[in-house]
């Protein structure tokens, strides 16, 4: 017991120890590892200069993918990265204005040191413009810097430039030209904002709505006039109002594109832009599911006009895979527009894939299960199957079960997966309804009148159009308890339940119409009791053996010879 106790104690604090020697170790491991130099672009003040100038001067050239170099020698990390790019793009065209307006800028005498203190370009009564160090090594225009740019810019509005001519403002913001032109009153703070900023936005917000009204308003003449044109049925019951989104879709790209025309502080700007930023992936989702209903209206239409039953099941199917590959992309479309982090995030659920992966075992075998139904054409929608103890129509198969509509009305639900082993008996993929009965008739019906009533009954089967003519057998095939028996094998070429039921009955009508006409009974069980005295035959009346044995072949002969012929052998069964 002891030693039981020692070596748990043991286990326990070996079990404490060892995520701290990992920890150790992946520590001078780190340690170990020496950080990565800088880019070269933001190695030293002179560097960072160099790149931020050329980046600007490229852009007013006609290259505006060099904005990205440009932002990077700025120190954003304060700025929320929701809308750090937006920022970071006013921000360096304000730093850019700032510089033409104070003096031109030598890059020879800007430092190429890798180290020391922030490097200063100028001191201004709001502030300081300097280049500074960061941890990592990168030398980046800091943080108190890009704070006070406004304060710089507002401060230098009315020096003349030293650098650039009036061509150069062009290539400013719109938010920065639009504010050096208006008067003072405007620019006055008004509850968080300036107030031009109020009336832009409510500018910008009327703008977007009319947008949203004009275009909802041509789409839905658009659907009226082409519904009308189309004359399918496939779309007829589709709404006029069924491309509404794109209004929103219109409505949000508006507002969008305005509100980063105005230049918002970074809060006013996130919220903004945030919530224009969702409201245009939502309506984007939203666009792409209705586009999906026009093609799911137009699938249905041409699965109707061909005669093949697959399409009717993979149409709904497509459907469906549009529709869930609709919402994976607009999960990442608004993620990505959010600024998450697809990648980490599937990291993230790659943690829990196995647990996931026992969990879905089911949902995946179901998947498999409509796969080889699709692929063996097991059935389709309307076939009459039979499976396990479960009988009806098939209703609707989705990806993960099939509705079976029952004779009794009710649906039952069967996993796809169950079709991957079990017995599937398909009535639906029957050419053939057949019928194998037999008709009991008296036994004091005369044979030649029992030869009349079958040929009747083939005739009646030659002459029913839905009844199969190559293949049918009406025998007299037993001699019962209580009646004649008479097989009936019989089949219909019926496209469905309801019409063999309706040929089944007249067939059978027709079929008592002719024995009644034939004078044909049909018998029902009964059975005769028949009493007699006990004791010899009387002498005389019975006949010797070899003298009965010859009449009764003798009369098999003249039977056989008026029925068949004798030596005559009666050719096989053929059908016309």
């Amino acid at each position: 017991m002891r030693l039981r106790r020692s070596t748990c104690l043991f286990a326990l604090i070996l079990m404490l120890l060892t995520p701290l020697a990992v920890s150790a170790a992946d520590a001078e491991t780190t340690a170990a590892v020496p950080p990565e130099p800088p880019p070269a672009a933001l190695a030293s003040p002179r560097a960072t200069m160099a790149t931020f100038l050329s980046a600007m001067n490229d852009i007013k050239r006609g290259d505006p993918a060099r904005i990205d170099d440009a932002i990077a020698t700025l120190d954003l990390d304060d700025v929320n990265a929701l809308v750090r790019r937006e920022r970071g793009t006013d921000l360096a065209w304000m730093l850019l204005d700032v510089m033409d307006r104070t003096r031109l800028v030598d890059l020879d005498t800007v430092p190429a040191r890798d180290s020391g203190r922030p490097w200063v370009f100028h001191r201004y009564a709001s502030g300081v413009v300097r280049i500074a160090r960061q941890a990592d090594g990168r030398w980046q225009f800091d943080r108190d810097t890009l704070a006070r740019l406004p304060a710089l810019h507002d401060e230098l509005a009315d020096r003349a430039r030293v650098v650039g001519d009036d061509e150069d403002a062009a290539h400013l913001p719109f938010h920065l030209r639009i504010r050096a032109q208006l008067p003072d009153s405007l620019k006055q703070p008004l509850f968080l904002l300036e107030t031009w900023h109020w009336l832009g936005l409510l500018l910008i917000a009327a703008v977007g709505v009319v947008v949203d009204m004009v275009v909802s308003l041509v789409l839905r003449l658009f659907m009226r006039g082409w519904r009308q044109r189309s004359g399918d049925g496939a779309f007829r019951d589709v709404s006029d109002k069924m491309l509404r989104p794109l209004g929103l879709v219109a409505m949000a790209a508006v507002w969008w594109v305005g509100i980063n025309l105005l230049g918002l502080p970074e809060r006013a700007l996130l919220v903004l832009l945030v919530a224009v930023k969702f409201l245009a992936s939502a309506a984007g989702v939203w666009t792409a599911y209705r586009l999906v209903d026009l093609v799911s209206a137009g699938l249905h239409r041409r699965a109707q006009l061909t005669d093949n039953k697959v399409d009717d099941v993979l149409a709904p199917l497509i459907t469906r895979t549009l529709k869930i590959f609709v919402t994976v992309v607009g999960l990442i479309f608004v993620a990505d527009n959010l600024n998450i982090d697809v990648t980490g995030l599937i990291a993230g659920l790659g943690l829990g894939g196995l647990a996931f992966a026992l969990a879905a075992k089911d949902m995946v075998q179901n998947l498999f299960g409509s796969i080889t139904v699709l692929m063996d054409r097991t059935f389709t929608v309307g076939d009459w199957i039979k499976v396990g103890d479960q009988e009806g129509t098939v209703e609707a198969l989705g990806f993960r079960s099939t509705r079976i509509r029952t004779f009794y009305n009710s649906v039952v639900t069967v996993p796809n997966s169950h079709f991957i082993t079990a017995n599937v008996d398909n009535m639906g993929e029957r050419r053939f309804r057949r019928l194998s009965t037999k008709f009991t008739i008296a036994y004091a019906t005369p044979p030649d009148r029992i030869e009349a009533f079958c040929e009747g009954v083939r005739e009646i089967v030659r002459q029913h159009p839905y009844m199969r003519r190559d293949y049918y057998h009406v025998y007299l095939n037993g001699l019962g308890d209580s009646a004649l028996e008479i097989l009936v094998y019989v089949f219909w070429e019926t496209p469905d339940w309801s019409t063999e039921l309706r040929e089944r009955h007249r067939f059978l009508v027709d079929c008592l119409r002719l024995a009644e006409r034939l004078g044909v009974d049909y018998a029902f069980p009964t059975q005769t009791l028949h009493l007699q005295r006990g004791g010899a035959a009387p002498a005389g009346e019975s006949e010797a053996p070899d003298a009965a044995r010859e009449h009764g072949a003798a009369l098999a002969r003249e039977v056989v010879d008026y029925s068949t012929g004798l030596g005559e052998r009666p050719p096989p069964v053929r059908f016309r």
